[in-house]
């Protein structure tokens, strides 16, 4: 018995429920939680389509660092209901309106497409493994790989260049 499918729905279902109560949250904080449910269901998507490296980044950078990020800034912020503005009611519907031109436009875009003939490839082939995405880095591609390597180290440097406080021109002030 072929459990992929159901798995499939299941992580369907999760990220568009989780996705829905995201947006539709009052608490940002709750919110930003929906958020990472989103982002383990789709985790979830990659690894049925064999891209565990994906997956695996996914998981780290989107719902480790970032919303991890986004919750200690909201929680610093101290949101509370009396701080927030209130919206006006034209701009609840021009947002409503805009976002059904958004909807109207990915509707369009999406009626001629011929989605029944393409498939994915769930549980084979070996394109979004981790061992042949390092064997074309570190093969076909070193030399970009260590340019880039070298960008990232000189903006880690003028990062700390910019922060670091002038201690000599604070001290004769």
């Amino acid at each position: 018995m072929n459990v992929t499918p159901y798995i499939f729905w299941f992580l369907s279902v999760l990220a568009l429920f989780s996705a829905l109560m995201m947006v539709t949250s009052r608490n940002p904080v709750y919110s930003v939680l929906w958020l990472i449910g989103t982002f383990f269901a789709i985790s979830g998507h990659y690894i049925l389509l064999n891209a565990q490296f994906l997956a695996v980044v996914n998981i780290i950078v989107y719902a480790g660092a970032i919303m991890v990020l986004f919750l200690f800034v909201i929680m610093l912020m101290n949101l509370n209901r009396e701080t927030e503005p209130q919206k006006n009611r034209w701009l609840k519907f021009i947002g409503a309106l805009a976002g059904g031109c958004l909807l109207l436009v990915l509707v369009a875009a999406l009626k001629d497409a011929e989605l029944k003939s393409q498939q994915a490839m769930v549980g084979g082939g070996s394109i979004g493994l981790i061992k042949v995405l390092g064997k074309e880095l570190f093969t076909r591609y070193v030399v970009p790989f260590e340019i880039s390597s070298l960008l990232f180290l000189s903006a880690m440097i003028g990062a700390a260049v910019i922060g670091k406080k002038e201690t000599s021109q604070t001290l004769n002030s």
